[in-house]
């Protein structure tokens, strides 16, 4: 660091849009809840950036990343957490966007400590000030952890959710 740019703050934790450079620290979350996985040990293979690269171009869709110990220059910092958002527009609450929130992952060993309600508020507020009147997620039924964190969080369970696999 030159002596002229003055001190680095460390910020404890941001949100933020991932980049490429994260997609193997956002696939290491998904690959396994129960365990942390090392992103060096994954294969980023072709449908996976083919994946992102539609994800990032599209401005209905996002990949958000918790990062902790990034510097106030936006540098540095480990992925702790992270989600995808899709923004739906639609003809009920008045026409406005619904936030649909899935894939939300915290690192394994960093769980119970908050992080996920910090990234979830803060998801919630970026769905608000973009507009949205709502934000909504499924979760699995087994996922009985989950249903009670989404209820702290002021989540209601007001529909089923199907789906059919193709």
């Amino acid at each position: 660091m030159p002596a002229d740019s003055g001190p680095v703050h460390v910020t404890a934790l941001t949100l933020r849009p991932a980049t490429r450079a994260d997609l193997p620290a956002v696939l290491a979350l998904l690959a396994d809840e129960a365990r942390v996985v090392d992103p060096a040990t994954l294969v980023v293979d072709q449908v996976y950036e083919q994946a992102f690269a539609a994800i990032d171009v599209d401005p209905r869709n996002e990949i958000l990343v918790l990062v902790e110990g990034v510097d106030d220059q936006g540098d540095g910092g480990r992925v702790v957490g992270c989600l995808q958002v899709t923004y739906i527009p639609g003809l009920g609450k008045g026409g406005a966007e619904r936030a649909l929130i899935e894939a939300v992952r915290v690192r394994a060993d960093r769980r119970g400590g908050g992080l996920g309600q910090i990234l979830m508020e803060r998801t919630i507020e970026r769905a608000r000030t973009r507009g949205c009147a709502l934000v909504q997620l499924t979760s699995n039924k087994r996922r009985e952890d989950a249903h009670r964190f989404y209820g702290r969080l002021g989540f209601a369970r007001s529909h089923d959710g199907f789906k059919l696999a193709l």
